[in-house]
């Protein structure tokens, strides 16, 4: 049953979110690499109260759901709580509740990164961002994983950068009780990179922000070649920079880290038979179907899913990114493209949102939840879509 508290504070928060909707380009002014702040401790996310239990335990898992979304950052970030992102967390607890007591209850949230304007600030976390997560993992009681974005540790691509030092403490104190320790199997040491297992589907999140980066790569080559995938028939990474856009860091501009995930990730994804990827950056919902042959000649079916609807300034459509280009910089000749959901022209068109996505055995399908006053919204069509294509499905 939904709490009339949860309802109650979701209408209220609309109010004020709808009336503080600031400028897309909102950003840090300190330059990368250079001190920022007076640096507090920045406090550790509580951890869930229904944590996941050992990969080994949940084997035989087969159907629940997961929430998907990202770019969380306020426009007040260090001096009050986001309340954009506060509409957002409301809505999910609803859900959560919903679903907890059927056979699709949501097991984790995966956030794609800009959880806060700029994460070399301690207050950021602190004041802003940590008591809305606190919700998620304790009265929700779900394990919440957070990707770095850009607004977190900086666009630096140097791993010694003392910005992207800075803002990469913060995010591990604050992601200290969630993501797996160091000298764990899941986890590369000194990184934000990380992965965990739950039933038949394997997560991995890895940082885009430093891409070009050769132990990470490696790392995560590692993991998904050890794979056991008669278990794990459902691969899902999340990053924060998509490989293909159409808002402001898309379209016809191909920044760094997208050229680097196209260039190095995207074919090692292919080769692996990724199924879900999922980025933020853009801060609207976008969704582009790649099909490709596996070597084995085989059509196989990867998912691009471009989720930023989490409170930070809206986005709009700004032109189609280059195919052509795609296809050539991440070796992709033969690939089909299919954009499933394009953005709106106009920011009302483009709500604060969340998705869910439902595994059961060998189905993936997605629902959009749109909140700010567009639940009824549905880029999708309906108001769930498979991701399985039918010669795939069992």
């Amino acid at each position: 049953m939904t709490s009339p508290l949860l309802v109650a504070s979701v209408s209220g928060a609309i109010v004020l979110a709808l009336a503080g909707r600031m400028s897309p380009r909102s950003s840090p002014t300190t330059p990368v690499g250079a001190p920022c702040c007076q640096q507090d401790t920045v406090r550790a996310i509580a951890p869930p109260t229904r944590p996941l239990p050992p990969e080994r335990a949940s084997a035989d898992t087969t159907r629940f759901s997961f929430i998907v979304y990202g770019d969380t950052r306020g426009r007040n970030d260090g001096q009050s709580v986001q309340v954009e992102h506060g509409v957002v967390v409301d809505a999910m607890l609803q859900k959560i509740n919903a679903l907890n007591s059927g056979p699709d209850a949501v097991r984790f949230v995966l956030q794609s990164g800009d959880a806060v304007v700029d994460g070399r600030d301690a207050a950021q976390w602190n004041v802003s961002f940590i008591s809305l997560i606190n919700r998620l993992t304790t009265i929700g009681g779900v394990p919440y994983f957070l990707a770095p974005g850009n607004h977190d540790v900086t666009t630096a691509s140097a791993l010694s950068s003392r910005g992207r030092q800075q803002g990469l403490q913060n995010y591990l104190r604050a992601t200290a009780q969630l993501i797996p320790p160091e000298n764990a199997t899941r986890r590369l040491n000194g990184y934000p990179t990380y992965a965990f297992g739950y039933g038949n589907t394997f997560v991995l999140a890895f940082d885009s922000n430093i891409a070009e980066d050769d132990t990470q790569f490696a790392w995560v080559e590692q993991q998904l070649r050890g794979l056991d995938r008669s278990r794990y028939r459902h691969v899902v990474v999340f990053s924060h920079h998509p490989p293909l856009s159409s808002g402001p860091h898309g379209g016809s501009t191909v920044e760094r880290p997208a050229e680097a995930v196209r260039r190095r990730y995207l074919p090692l994804f292919r080769e692996l038979g990724v199924r879900l990827m999922v980025t933020g950056h853009e801060h609207f919902l976008e969704h582009w179907i790649e099909r490709y042959k596996s070597p084995a000649g085989v059509w196989q079916r990867l998912d691009h899913v471009v989720s930023g609807g989490g409170g930070a300034p809206i986005y709009t459509w700004q032109g189609a990114p280059d195919l052509g280009r795609y296809r050539a910089t991440s070796r992709g000749v033969g690939v089909k493209l299919e954009q499933l959901v394009r953005p709106g022209t106009r920011e009302r068109d483009n709500p604060y949102h969340f998705l869910v996505v439902y595994v059961n055995g060998g189905e993936l399908s997605v629902e959009f939840v749109g909140v700010d006053g567009k639940a009824q919204a549905q880029p999708y069509k309906r108001p769930r879509l498979s991701l399985i294509d039918a010669a795939r499905a069992p």
